[in-house]
Protein backbone atom coordinates (compact mmCIF):
# COMPACT_ATOMS: atom_id res chain seq x y z
CA UNK A 1 0.00 0.00 0.00
CA UNK A 2 1.14 3.90 -0.89
CA UNK A 3 2.69 5.88 1.96
CA UNK A 4 1.50 8.88 2.19
CA UNK A 5 2.27 11.77 -0.28
CA UNK A 6 4.33 14.36 -1.60
CA UNK A 7 3.28 13.19 -5.21
CA UNK A 8 5.37 13.55 -7.92
CA UNK A 9 4.49 16.61 -9.85
CA UNK A 10 4.77 15.83 -13.65
CA UNK A 11 3.38 19.08 -15.16
CA UNK A 12 1.63 21.95 -13.31
CA UNK A 13 0.29 25.59 -13.85
CA UNK A 14 -3.15 27.66 -13.24
CA UNK A 15 -5.55 25.24 -14.21
CA UNK A 16 -3.64 21.91 -14.11
CA UNK A 17 -1.49 19.16 -12.51
CA UNK A 18 -0.81 16.41 -13.39
CA UNK A 19 1.24 13.58 -11.04
CA UNK A 20 3.22 10.09 -11.39
CA UNK A 21 0.18 8.08 -9.50
CA UNK A 22 1.98 5.22 -7.02
CA UNK A 23 0.65 1.90 -7.51
CA UNK A 24 -1.94 0.50 -4.50
CA UNK A 25 -4.14 4.01 -3.91
CA UNK A 26 -7.51 4.63 -5.05
CA UNK A 27 -7.50 8.59 -6.88
CA UNK A 28 -10.80 8.84 -4.90
CA UNK A 29 -13.80 7.47 -2.17
CA UNK A 30 -16.03 4.62 -3.53
CA UNK A 31 -18.64 2.82 -1.79
CA UNK A 32 -17.18 -0.31 -2.73
CA UNK A 33 -13.84 0.39 -0.46
CA UNK A 34 -13.02 0.64 2.97
CA UNK A 35 -10.05 2.64 2.17
CA UNK A 36 -9.43 6.17 4.06
CA UNK A 37 -6.50 7.42 1.97
CA UNK A 38 -6.40 9.06 -1.45
CA UNK A 39 -5.10 10.56 -4.12
CA UNK A 40 -7.56 13.75 -4.38
CA UNK A 41 -7.27 13.88 -0.75
CA UNK A 42 -3.95 13.69 -0.40
CA UNK A 43 -2.52 15.87 -3.32
CA UNK A 44 -5.47 18.37 -2.01
CA UNK A 45 -3.84 18.49 1.32
CA UNK A 46 -0.31 18.40 -0.95
CA UNK A 47 -0.64 21.82 -2.88
CA UNK A 48 -3.21 23.66 -0.31
CA UNK A 49 -5.92 23.83 -2.25
CA UNK A 50 -9.34 22.19 -4.30
CA UNK A 51 -8.95 19.73 -6.80
CA UNK A 52 -11.13 18.25 -9.34
CA UNK A 53 -11.08 14.95 -10.89
CA UNK A 54 -10.22 14.52 -14.72
CA UNK A 55 -9.96 10.59 -15.48
CA UNK A 56 -9.27 7.76 -13.10
CA UNK A 57 -7.03 5.18 -13.00
CA UNK A 58 -7.38 1.84 -11.19
CA UNK A 59 -6.30 0.99 -7.84
CA UNK A 60 -3.11 -1.08 -9.20
CA UNK A 61 -2.25 1.14 -12.13
CA UNK A 62 0.42 3.93 -11.65
CA UNK A 63 1.20 6.88 -14.16
CA UNK A 64 0.23 10.12 -15.30
CA UNK A 65 -2.99 11.04 -13.90
CA UNK A 66 -4.15 14.80 -14.35
CA UNK A 67 -6.80 17.34 -12.12
CA UNK A 68 -8.37 20.46 -12.84
CA UNK A 69 -7.47 23.17 -10.27
CA UNK A 70 -11.14 24.58 -11.56
CA UNK A 71 -14.37 22.43 -12.53
CA UNK A 72 -14.76 24.29 -15.66
CA UNK A 73 -10.97 23.08 -16.68
CA UNK A 74 -11.93 19.88 -15.23
CA UNK A 75 -15.14 19.61 -17.20
CA UNK A 76 -12.95 20.83 -20.95
CA UNK A 77 -10.53 18.18 -20.31
CA UNK A 78 -12.74 15.51 -19.82
CA UNK A 79 -14.77 16.00 -23.02
CA UNK A 80 -11.66 15.27 -24.72
CA UNK A 81 -11.33 11.90 -22.60
CA UNK A 82 -15.46 10.89 -24.24
CA UNK A 83 -14.26 12.41 -27.59
CA UNK A 84 -11.82 9.86 -27.66
CA UNK A 85 -8.85 12.73 -28.24
CA UNK A 86 -6.82 12.04 -25.81
CA UNK A 87 -3.67 10.23 -26.52
CA UNK A 88 -3.15 7.63 -24.04
CA UNK A 89 0.28 5.15 -24.06
CA UNK A 90 0.54 2.47 -21.44
CA UNK A 91 2.98 -0.48 -20.60
CA UNK A 92 1.84 -3.53 -19.37
CA UNK A 93 3.56 -7.08 -18.48
CA UNK A 94 1.22 -10.02 -19.71
CA UNK A 95 1.66 -13.93 -19.65
CA UNK A 96 2.53 -14.92 -22.49
CA UNK A 97 4.21 -14.11 -26.04
CA UNK A 98 1.90 -11.55 -27.58
CA UNK A 99 1.71 -10.89 -31.04
CA UNK A 100 4.17 -8.63 -32.74
CA UNK A 101 1.16 -5.91 -33.23
CA UNK A 102 -2.78 -6.32 -32.92
CA UNK A 103 -6.23 -4.83 -32.30
CA UNK A 104 -9.05 -5.55 -29.59
CA UNK A 105 -12.14 -4.61 -30.73
CA UNK A 106 -14.51 -6.66 -27.99
CA UNK A 107 -17.47 -4.23 -25.82
CA UNK A 108 -17.03 -4.34 -22.67
CA UNK A 109 -19.87 -3.59 -19.83
CA UNK A 110 -19.43 -1.09 -16.30
CA UNK A 111 -20.92 -4.01 -14.89
CA UNK A 112 -23.75 -6.43 -15.41
CA UNK A 113 -26.84 -4.27 -15.24
CA UNK A 114 -25.30 -1.85 -17.92
CA UNK A 115 -25.47 -2.99 -21.94
CA UNK A 116 -22.01 -3.58 -23.65
CA UNK A 117 -19.78 -0.32 -24.93
CA UNK A 118 -17.60 -0.23 -27.60
CA UNK A 119 -14.36 -0.48 -26.46
CA UNK A 120 -10.63 -0.43 -28.77
CA UNK A 121 -7.46 -1.21 -27.33
CA UNK A 122 -4.54 -1.28 -29.78
CA UNK A 123 -0.54 -2.69 -28.70
CA UNK A 124 2.62 -3.38 -29.97
CA UNK A 125 5.10 -6.12 -28.33
CA UNK A 126 8.56 -4.19 -26.96
CA UNK A 127 9.68 -7.68 -25.69
CA UNK A 128 9.34 -11.10 -24.61
CA UNK A 129 11.40 -13.38 -22.09
CA UNK A 130 10.96 -17.45 -21.22
CA UNK A 131 11.76 -18.31 -17.99
CA UNK A 132 12.58 -22.10 -17.27
CA UNK A 133 9.77 -22.41 -14.37
CA UNK A 134 6.55 -24.66 -14.79
CA UNK A 135 3.67 -22.20 -13.95
CA UNK A 136 0.53 -24.51 -14.51
CA UNK A 137 0.63 -26.80 -17.85
CA UNK A 138 3.65 -25.36 -19.43
CA UNK A 139 7.13 -26.47 -18.88
CA UNK A 140 8.37 -22.72 -18.97
CA UNK A 141 6.78 -19.73 -18.18
CA UNK A 142 6.10 -16.92 -21.06
CA UNK A 143 6.21 -12.90 -20.78
CA UNK A 144 5.71 -10.03 -22.66
CA UNK A 145 6.25 -6.73 -22.00
CA UNK A 146 3.88 -4.54 -23.90
CA UNK A 147 2.78 -0.90 -25.41
CA UNK A 148 -1.03 -0.49 -25.16
CA UNK A 149 -2.66 2.72 -26.49
CA UNK A 150 -6.71 2.41 -25.67
CA UNK A 151 -8.73 4.58 -28.04
CA UNK A 152 -11.54 4.22 -25.66
CA UNK A 153 -11.59 4.44 -21.86
CA UNK A 154 -14.38 1.75 -20.52
CA UNK A 155 -13.91 0.35 -16.73
CA UNK A 156 -11.40 -2.22 -16.52
CA UNK A 157 -10.61 -1.80 -20.40
CA UNK A 158 -6.77 -3.30 -20.35
CA UNK A 159 -6.65 -5.39 -17.77
CA UNK A 160 -10.12 -7.12 -19.72
CA UNK A 161 -9.16 -6.99 -22.95
CA UNK A 162 -5.49 -8.31 -22.55
CA UNK A 163 -7.65 -11.39 -20.07
CA UNK A 164 -10.17 -11.71 -23.22
CA UNK A 165 -7.25 -12.73 -25.47
CA UNK A 166 -5.77 -15.02 -22.77
CA UNK A 167 -2.25 -12.84 -22.33
CA UNK A 168 -3.82 -11.57 -18.53
CA UNK A 169 -2.00 -8.75 -17.30
CA UNK A 170 0.48 -9.70 -14.43
CA UNK A 171 -0.37 -8.79 -10.88
CA UNK A 172 -4.48 -8.72 -11.96
CA UNK A 173 -6.31 -10.15 -8.82
CA UNK A 174 -9.52 -9.56 -10.65
CA UNK A 175 -8.86 -10.54 -14.48
CA UNK A 176 -5.46 -11.81 -13.76
CA UNK A 177 -4.02 -15.62 -14.06
CA UNK A 178 -4.12 -16.42 -10.29
CA UNK A 179 -1.09 -19.25 -10.65
CA UNK A 180 1.44 -17.31 -12.38
CA UNK A 181 0.51 -14.00 -9.56
CA UNK A 182 1.35 -16.34 -6.96
CA UNK A 183 4.32 -17.86 -8.69
CA UNK A 184 5.92 -14.37 -8.84
CA UNK A 185 4.90 -13.26 -6.00
CA UNK A 186 6.26 -16.16 -3.95
CA UNK A 187 8.99 -16.65 -6.90
CA UNK A 188 10.33 -13.24 -7.69
CA UNK A 189 8.92 -10.80 -5.20
CA UNK A 190 6.84 -8.81 -7.97
CA UNK A 191 3.18 -8.47 -6.44
CA UNK A 192 2.49 -5.34 -7.99
CA UNK A 193 -0.17 -5.03 -11.18
CA UNK A 194 2.13 -4.39 -13.88
CA UNK A 195 0.26 -1.56 -15.53
CA UNK A 196 1.73 1.89 -15.99
CA UNK A 197 0.07 5.03 -18.08
CA UNK A 198 3.36 6.09 -19.32
CA UNK A 199 1.97 8.83 -21.18
CA UNK A 200 -0.83 11.32 -21.77
CA UNK A 201 -1.40 13.59 -24.90
CA UNK A 202 -4.14 17.00 -24.88
CA UNK A 203 -5.29 19.81 -25.93
CA UNK A 204 -5.07 22.48 -22.96
CA UNK A 205 -8.27 23.21 -21.89
CA UNK A 206 -7.18 26.79 -21.69
CA UNK A 207 -4.35 27.51 -23.61
CA UNK A 208 -5.65 25.01 -26.73
CA UNK A 209 -1.60 24.06 -27.20
CA UNK A 210 -0.82 20.55 -26.97
CA UNK A 211 0.51 18.90 -24.11
CA UNK A 212 2.14 15.60 -23.50
CA UNK A 213 3.26 14.27 -20.16
CA UNK A 214 5.07 11.48 -19.45
CA UNK A 215 5.64 9.97 -16.09
CA UNK A 216 9.27 7.39 -15.54
CA UNK A 217 8.47 4.26 -14.11
CA UNK A 218 8.88 3.11 -10.24
CA UNK A 219 11.78 1.18 -9.03
CA UNK A 220 8.89 -1.78 -8.09
CA UNK A 221 8.04 -2.08 -11.75
CA UNK A 222 11.81 -1.91 -13.01
CA UNK A 223 13.00 -3.92 -10.86
CA UNK A 224 9.71 -6.31 -12.07
CA UNK A 225 11.46 -5.98 -15.72
CA UNK A 226 14.94 -6.84 -14.75
CA UNK A 227 14.09 -10.06 -12.81
CA UNK A 228 11.15 -11.44 -15.84
CA UNK A 229 14.69 -10.09 -18.28
CA UNK A 230 12.41 -7.45 -20.09
CA UNK A 231 13.44 -4.37 -21.60
CA UNK A 232 13.16 -1.36 -18.84
CA UNK A 233 11.77 1.64 -20.71
CA UNK A 234 10.94 5.02 -19.63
Amino acid sequence: MHAAGPFHILFEDDHLVAINKPSGILVHRTRISEDTRFVLQLLRDQLGQRLFPVHRLDRGTSGVLVFGKASEAAALLSVQFREKVVGKKYLAVIRGFAEEKGTIDYPIAGDVSKPLQEAVTHYTRLGQSEIGYAVGRYATARYSLVKVRPVTGRRHQIRRHFAHIRHPVIGDKKHGDCKHNKFLREEMGISRLLLHAGELEFFHPVGKNKVNIAAPLDDVFRAALDRLRLPILL
